[in-house]
């Protein structure tokens, strides 16, 4: 669902970009041109005026739909470790607090250093 969305996206987005590019701007931009055309210059800054507006209607309600399925499926998170955040309490002093027990993971993870300087060891 999600991937069939980003195709519409960019494809809306393409074709945004080149309605834009279109248009005749104060220095002409690509879009200059004579009076040689099916349309009237008029009647092509209507058209292209509104192709604009549906498409940026296309494209922020894309852009809205792929953010919320992003968040869709995201559970809310905790940066606190999972026993006191199912306790409901916060901690006492006498526990260690959150620091001392990320401090106590945090060593048990890493190794310890050495004593002085080693050579390399093959393997």
């Amino acid at each position: 669902m999600q991937t069939v969305i980003i195709v519409i996206h960019l494809m809306i987005v393409a074709t945004l970009i080149a309605t834009v590019l279109l248009q005749k701007s104060e220095g002409g931009g690509l879009g200059m041109g004579g009076g040689a055309g099916f349309m009237s210059s008029r009647g092509t800054a209507n058209l292209l005026s509104r192709t604009t507006a549906v498409l940026a209607t296309g494209f922020f309600l894309t852009s809205l739909l792929l953010s919320w399925l992003a968040s869709y499926d995201r559970k809310p998170s905790s940066i606190l470790p999972a026993s006191q955040s199912q306790s409901g309490t916060p901690a006492t002093p006498s526990s260690g607090g959150v620091l001392d027990s990320l401090k106590k993971s945090e060593q048990q993870q890493t190794p310890p250093a050495p004593s002085g300087p080693e050579a390399p060891h093959s393997q």
